[in-house]
């Protein structure tokens, strides 16, 4: 890292991603081009869920090259004075993976709806009983993660 004033730990960088509010997954398209999309993401342990449709590019980019990198940021903050902004980011890559055991899918699911529909968690199962066959739910198995923050002026 070029800034090494900056650069976080591991600790920090997964910290960073279970707190985002959302988080930006690159993968590869058929021709060798990006392709970039936001994502609700939940974190567990060294892997990060995700849920997507069972068609579509992200979905045939996955199938095609499981190499992805992820971006999260959980803090900004614009200090026009000092023409610089303040953030918290983190970035991982790793190999993504089509998950197809229904355990596991719920569990991912689960993790997912108690990050963004906590106080909705009542109706979790019944949910999961209408979406499940047309949710697909993937997860990134970390090999590589840095954070970086500049938070000087916080």
């Amino acid at each position: 890292m070029r800034r090494a004033d900056r650069e976080r730990d591991a600790a920090f960088a997964m910290e960073v991603l279970r707190d985002c509010e959302y988080a930006t997954l690159a993968t590869i398209n058929s021709d060798g081009t990006p392709y970039c999309v936001p994502l609700s993401i939940a974190v567990a342990e060294n892997t990060i869920y995700f849920h997507c449709a069972h068609e579509g590019k992200k979905f045939d980019n996955i199938k095609n090259n499981e190499n992805v990198c992820i971006n999260g940021v959980r803090y900004t903050k614009l200090v026009p004075e000092n023409f610089t902004t303040e953030y918290e980011s983190a970035t991982a890559t790793g190999k993504c993976r089509i998950i197809s055991d229904k355990d596991e899918k719920i569990a991912a699911l689960k993790a997912i709806c108690e990050k963004y529909a906590n106080s909705n968690m009542i109706n979790f199962d019944n949910q999961i009983e209408k979406f499940m066959n047309h949710t697909c739910i993937c997860k990134i198995i970390i090999e590589n993660i840095t954070g970086k923050a500049n938070t000087s002026n916080k």
